[in-house]
């Protein structure tokens, strides 16, 4: 029987913004448990097509608000891989959300009636293309700039609602900006 959630995938942006509102809401320790069991089930569906499995995102940093869609990124030693892993992905019922050179995205978690409980953004990648790794360790160590970009996701939301393009593009500005910053400190 075809998923009917799969209907989404014709929806125009307007109907999927109306539906799947963006709303920030304050860090949740359940996020990690999530992440976890999300982790977990997809270390099974992929076997050794994911080297390894990050968690991602505003949801992997304690401490600031969050839109409650957990980001999870999985590195895949090969284009092959990668293919393999996106084409599992999508025979369990995880929806393709974008795809350009060395990246699928999928979404699980968004129904005809909305959100459900939980909702995961799966970012499969080539192995070391792990700059948004790098981003979230760098918020951990650096409170001031975690504070700064809560502070920036709440103007964003604010101007650009129901927008996420808009939204996710006044975003990169900022974190270009920071990936030098955590570089050249001493251990």
């Amino acid at each position: 029987m075809p998923d009917p959630d799969r209907a989404l995938l014709d929806f125009p942006l307007e109907r999927l913004w109306a539906l799947f509102p963006m709303r920030l809401q304050a860090h949740c320790a359940a996020w990690q448990a999530w992440y976890a069991e999300e982790k977990a089930q997809l270390q099974t569906l992929l076997g050794e097509d994911a080297l390894a499995i990050h968690h991602i995102g505003s949801t992997a940093i304690a401490g600031i608000r969050a839109k409650p869609i957990v980001d999870i990124l999985v590195e895949t030693p090969d284009p092959a891989a990668l293919q393999r892993a996106a084409k599992r992905l999508d025979e369990s019922g995880y929806l393709p959300m974008s795809r350009s050179d060395g990246r699928i995205t999928f979404n699980k978690g968004y129904t005809l009636q909305g959100y459900a409980a939980r909702v995961f953004h799966i970012h499969l990648r080539l192995a070391g293309d792990t700059d948004e790794v790098a981003f979230r360790d760098l918020l951990r160590s650096r409170a001031d700039l975690a504070q700064a970009y809560e502070a920036l996701k709440i103007r964003l939301l604010a101007e650009h609602a129901p927008d996420r393009d808009a939204y996710t593009a006044g975003k990169s500005a900022f974190i270009s900006a920071s990936k030098g910053k955590g570089r050249g400190k001493a251990c």
